[in-house]
């Protein structure tokens, strides 16, 4: 087992340690269980997949060849509108045999060295996310771990750290640069720091200045969005807090990462959110977000009368608790 994790992570560290650059790939795979239809080839952005090319699927097999990023972050799906399988891709020819039960939890990729590393990673997930970048600096997946997975974990200071144990040629890339535009946001949103004011619209698309609520009382800004499951088991806790005490001096506002309209206000109503709502409709590139940066929800920060930030992310009993000894 050793001597496989060794081998790993010196192939990972030869490709990867490479230039972003555009390669001509070949990419062969087989879905298991269908014989015809379509596969989406995606680019991973901003924790969101687009699509960028398709191919055929006969008689249970397809094939991609085409120019890429590489290495870089992908996905593949047989449904663009519902999940996909993460790809990490080096240069070269990978294939893969595709099985879109439980989410492509089955799905087996040969060929690429960065995507056995991320399965070793997935296997053995670190507590401190540090460990990992040093022992593989150069990997797409140790920057992918951070991005995605650690950087609403860490202090500005722990990021800021995890991000110089990084190899530099990864440092050029969209994803290093969002979390170094993260760190001095996170640092002006800490708690006991003023709260920063925003427009947002709501459901009949009127601006709406969340200061405006600010000033009264006890004010919950929470991010969520319809598509988010954890969000939506923590509404029926969020609704509680809210009939307990908003008569009391407590209020909600709520800022949703939701894409479309329709499913954002058919949340609202099937959750009986009855506190005032915004979006900008654009997912993880919401502006709103971004003012607090927030890279993961649910999320919230609980704001005074004074417009100080007292707390963040309560939820569950320490919601009610903390409201209880406020109130």
């Amino acid at each position: 087992m050793k001597k496989t994790l060794l081998f790993i992570a010196i192939l990972s560290a030869i490709i990867t340690g490479c230039d972003n650059s555009k390669y001509n790939f070949v990419f062969n795979g087989e879905v298991e269980g269908v014989k015809d239809g379509i596969v989406y080839l995606q680019k991973y952005r901003n924790k969101t997949y687009f699509v960028i090319d398709s191919a055929k699927i006969e008689n249970g097999k397809f094939g991609f060849n085409k120019n890429l990023e590489l290495p870089e972050i992908y996905g593949i799906t047989l449904d663009s509108t519902k999940g996909s399988f993460l790809l990490f891709l080096d240069e070269g020819e990978s294939s893969i045999v595709l099985n879109p039960e439980n989410n492509y939890r089955d799905t087996k990729v040969t060929g690429s060295a960065s995507q056995d590393l991320f399965d070793v990673y997935k296997a053995n997930r670190p507590d401190d996310i540090s460990d990992f970048i040093r022992e593989y600096p150069n990997s797409f997946v140790s920057l992918y771990a951070l991005y995605r997975e650690f950087s609403y974990r860490l202090t500005p200071q722990q990021l800021r750290d995890a991000i110089d144990l990084l190899d530099p040629k990864l440092k050029n890339t969209p994803y290093v640069e969002t979390l170094e535009e993260l760190i001095p946001t996170l640092e002006v949103v800490a708690v006991g720091n003023k709260a920063l004011d925003f427009v947002g619209n709501d459901v009949d698309g009127n601006p709406v200045t969340f200061f405006d609520f600010v000033g009264e009382g006890y004010v919950l800004l929470d991010f969520w969005a319809s598509w988010c499951p954890p969000c939506r088991r923590e509404n029926p806790n969020l609704v509680s807090a809210y009939n307990k005490f908003k008569d009391k001096g407590f209020d909600i506002f709520a800022v949703s990462l939701d894409k479309s309209k329709d499913a954002w206000i058919k949340g609202i109503e099937d959750d009986n959110l009855t506190w005032t709502h915004v979006s900008d409709l654009l997912l993880w590139d919401s502006e709103l977000a971004k003012v607090y940066g927030v890279r993961v929800i649910p999320s919230n920060f609980l704001i005074d009368k004074n417009g100080v930030i007292i707390a963040k992310n309560l939820r569950g009993e320490e919601l009610h608790s903390t409201l209880e000894e406020l109130l």
